[in-house]
């Protein structure tokens, strides 16, 4: 039971920067054997969860564009609030518009379909709101990918 936490943990970690490197767009120098271990262990993760990022499906100024809307959007968020299928981000229209959180679902669609997208724009339009859910086992996901 130990060993198998010890392993669930580090493959954690490694899909978490991973993760990280593709959204947030940090460069992170890690020795090629270390990288080589993160990307069995994620691809394991992957696997077992049945979550595949696509990274292919964007040409290289639709990924730049997409870091760009994923930094802004990550740094940006008021709220995060967990729901029963998924998680809410939440941001206020002065910093992040509805069309900016729209173009960015345009792109993360075409490297993960499998995510399910609900734009909300509430409290009068005071509040944008970018819900993502999914099918069994998004959650987890959802908390890796994003470092909730």
């Amino acid at each position: 039971m130990r060993n198998t936490l010890a392993k669930t943990n580090k493959m954690q970690a490694a899909v978490g920067v991973l993760c990280l490197i593709s959204l947030g767009g940090m460069e992170i120098n890690v020795a090629a054997q270390d990288t080589q271990a993160a990307r069995a262990e994620k691809q394991a993760m992957t696997t077992q969860s049945g979550f595949y990022c696509n990274i292919k499906a964007l040409s290289a100024s639709e990924r730049a564009r997409h870091k760009e809307l994923t930094e802004k959007l990550m740094s940006s968020r008021t709220d995060t609030v967990e729901t029963e299928k998924g998680y809410e981000f939440q941001y206020s229209p002065a910093k992040v518009s509805v069309a900016e959180v729209a173009e960015w679902v345009v792109r993360e669609s075409k490297c993960c379909p499998f995510f399910d997208f609900h734009i909300d724009l509430e409290n009068e339009g005071q509040l944008v709101c970018l819900r993502l859910t999914g099918r069994e086992g998004i959650k987890a996901f959802i908390r890796l990918e994003f470092s909730l």
